[in-house]
């Protein structure tokens, strides 16, 4: 038996799945095509996440854009966070050239352009459904975890929502928890201190600090209502194909403090939302991270835990999370031990660090009877990459140097005016277009505030009459004629000497 035929039999033993799966492409050997090595992703193992790595250009976007459109075929809703602005096309359908009609001859089978269901979403001013969420629903956990916060400065945010929630102060926006932050550590601090416990100035300024550099990153217009509901985002189409929501966050590659606190709350929200699965044949939703080193560059120990917790647990929810960035070396290790699919697009080395990092990145896959993969990663194609994922029992795949299929929809971005047509349709932008500043902590304690100092009101929250001030004996005292008289009498002694001692005094007026 020859070497292609070993290999074209262990490609398709070991991606022969029962349920439904997605073709991914055809399996390489020494730079040529395999016919019959065909490589597919079953459905039922999309919800154990994935990665997408890959040097600039080399095709990893095009991969993320075919398998969104796989997975909308199949009836499973995409979420597609959209940093670099390409991932518009999907909405229209693709054109054929010769380059693609020669990879799916190798590949035998049709090419057929189409056009897929798309929502746009945005968490700025871009087109689209606006996505906010309120301070209350982060709650103090991730709140702080977002904030970057030690254990101390947390439960100083734990305290604040327990106040709020006690006083009935609904905390909506960040003006809403600056204000009570404010209020406890100044107008309220008795009332705090004597319910709840002494609270360290020192702490509220740090948080107060923390809250500003987000917004510093544009995070106010997430912040309030109305809130965007997790069913949204899994709906069908009317053709019975899953919905593709492009979030273009285009404006967020230099705030990535607000994408990793979207991202992170956009997870809780689906965790604590969507009802345990056990394992499903499919997942009812998958989450594509484009541009993934922006989560976690700038995030602490506290953060990376905390993201690490969701996707160890998100996945019985039937979510999938993929990861998509230009080195594996940019996840986490804790994070790229959950991922189960693995497509490695071509790496460059340009200098002794880049061939460090490949080496590392080459050790993070199977080892292969094919191919010596340190050296191969370097020399992939555009549209090709290493496969690796986990079967149907959870066993890894063999390590396949894959072809894969080009997108049906459109390789490049839409223009305005497309962008305008279905935004103009969408009936979630009527829906969330309108931001609603409802009666809240901020309102509540300005207005109680005001009344306390127009002396119509005790301390905010008691809801009392202003308490007459008893005078103490020194100022009982001060107001004694003899004793003003006295004072009066003193003041002046003490001016003249000064005035004397300086030269200008005792001259007398002719």
């Amino acid at each position: 038996m020859s070497n292609t035929d070993t290999f074209q039999q262990a490609i398709k033993a070991g991606y022969t799945f029962k349920g439904d799966s997605i073709h991914l492409g055809i399996g390489m050997l020494d730079g040529h095509a395999v016919t019959g090595a065909d490589v597919y992703l079953p459905l039922r193992t999309m919800n154990r996440h994935g990665l997408i790595a890959g040097a600039t250009g080399t095709g990893k976007t095009k991969t993320l854009q075919m398998i969104s459109e796989a997975l909308s075929d199949a009836s499973i809703p995409v979420i597609l966070m959209d940093i670099k602005g390409d991932l518009s096309g999907l909405a229209a359908a693709g054109t054929s050239n010769d380059k693609i009609a020669e990879r799916y001859k190798l590949m035998g089978i049709e090419y057929k352009p189409a056009a897929y269901p798309v929502e746009f979403l945005s968490l700025s001013k871009e087109k689209g459904v606006h996505l906010r969420a309120t301070v209350s629903e982060f709650g103090p956990v991730l709140l702080s975890r977002i904030l970057g916060l030690n254990d101390t400065q947390e439960s100083v945010v734990a305290l604040i929502f327990k106040f709020c929630d006690d006083n009935k102060l609904p905390l909506l926006d960040l003006k809403d928890f600056i204000k009570v932050l404010q209020y406890v550590s100044n107008e309220g601090k008795a009332e705090i201190e004597k319910a709840y416990g002494k609270i360290a100035t020192s702490s509220t300024g740090t948080i107060l600090r923390k809250v500003i550099e987000l917004q510093q990153q544009g995070a106010d217009p997430f912040f309030g209502e109305k809130s965007f509901e997790v069913d949204d985002l899994m709906r069908i189409s009317d053709d019975g194909r899953g919905m593709i929501n492009i979030l273009r966050v285009t404006d967020l590659q230099d705030r990535p403090k607000l994408f990793s606190t979207f991202m992170l709350q956009m997870l809780a929200e689906l965790y604590a939302t969507c009802p345990e699965e056990g394992d499903p044949d499919k997942p009812k939703l998958v989450l594509f991270i484009d541009e993934a080193h922006l989560v976690f560059q700038e995030a602490g120990d506290a953060l990376l835990q905390q993201i690490l917790t969701i996707i160890k647990l998100i996945r019985s929810k039937g979510v999938g999370v993929f990861f998509c960035t230009q080195n594996p070396t940019d996840v986490p290790a804790g994070v790229l031990a959950q991922l189960g699919l693995k497509v490695q697009h071509a790496l460059r080395a340009f200098t002794a660090a880049d061939r460090k990092s490949i080496k590392q990145a080459a050790e993070n896959y199977p080892e292969s009877d094919f191919y010596k993969t340190e050296d191969l990663i370097t020399q992939l194609g555009i549209g090709e990459a290493f496969v690796t994922l986990l079967n149907e029992k959870g066993i890894p795949t063999p390590l396949v140097h894959c072809m894969l299929c080009s997108p049906r929809s459109r390789m490049d971005i839409l223009q305005p005016a497309e962008i305008d047509s279905i935004t103009g349709k969408s009936k979630l932008v009527a829906k969330y277009s309108e931001t609603i500043d409802s009666q809240s902590a901020y309102e509540i304690l300005t207005a109680k505030l005001e009344e306390a100092a127009k002396g119509g009101g005790g301390a905010p929250g008691d809801g009392s009459k202003p308490v007459k001030q008893e005078k103490s004996t020194l100022d009982k005292l001060l107001e004694n004629p003899a004793v003003r008289q006295i004072e009066r009498t003193a003041a002046s002694v003490i001016t003249r000497s000064l005035l004397g001692a300086l030269g200008l005094g005792g001259r007398s007026r002719r």
